[in-house]
């Protein structure tokens, strides 16, 4: 009897919970952040951890049938803040919309965890007025800086780099990238090899206009 009542209600709201975070999160990638980026690889990351935290904090919470504290979900951002990915650095807006996934996971798996009904509209309002507020912070801020992509790329015409020819400068790398250029900023130049350090933010959609990061030293880009 126990079985059956843990599953027709502490695992079917957990299921509902899960339902509700998942919706949300796919709502913020797939609408919000994978229609700018156009980055599978992060679309996928983002979904299966939305799964693995909401149901690992999920579980830990009910391992103490409901006296944990947020003392789990704290020690969850503790190991993600140690963790490295051994590929390519993430970038700074790939690593907010990673730790928002994952504040709204522990939120949902955490939410009325005392209460195993689950089931008073206050408890739905109070999840959905949570996850609205995240919609529109991210809704708001991608709206108001718009942020376009942009690429380290060696440079090789050095002499273009000078304040004076700056709009030389720009119509030559659109001319060799074949994309509009919005900005360049000028990092490291090495005369011994003609070449310079540039950043270059243009129109597009992610990584698919421009090939991947050139792996350079942190001291080639870090004044740009």
């Amino acid at each position: 009897m126990d079985i059956i009542n843990f599953l027709n209600l502490e695992f079917c709201n957990a299921l509902l919970r899960f339902a509700i975070c998942f919706a949300v999160n796919w709502i913020i990638v797939d609408k919000l952040y994978y229609s700018k980026s156009n980055r599978r690889d992060f679309y996928f990351t983002f979904m299966l951890i939305t799964v693995a935290i909401y149901f690992l904090v999920s579980i830990m919470m009910h391992m103490d049938r409901g006296k944990a504290t947020m003392g789990v979900g704290l020690g969850l951002f503790g190991i993600f803040s140690i963790m490295r990915y051994r590929t390519d650095t993430m970038p700074v807006r790939e690593m907010t919309y990673l730790f928002i996934i994952v504040c709204l996971s522990v939120v949902h798996a955490m939410e009325d965890i005392e209460s195993p009904a689950f089931n008073t509209a206050a408890d739905f309002a109070r999840l959905l007025i949570i996850d609205g507020v995240f919609i529109l912070a991210i809704v708001f801020c991608e709206l108001k800086l718009k942020m376009h992509a942009s690429k380290l790329i060696q440079y090789d015409r050095i002499e273009l780099i000078k304040p004076e020819k700056r709009e030389e400068l720009i119509q030559d790398l659109e001319s060799r990238l074949g994309i509009k250029i919005l900005d360049v900023e000028v990092g490291s130049i090495d005369f011994l090899r003609d070449m310079a350090i540039l950043r270059v933010s243009y129109e597009g959609r992610g990584s698919k206009d421009i090939d991947s990061t050139l792996k350079l030293k942190t001291s080639e880009y870090e004044n740009i």
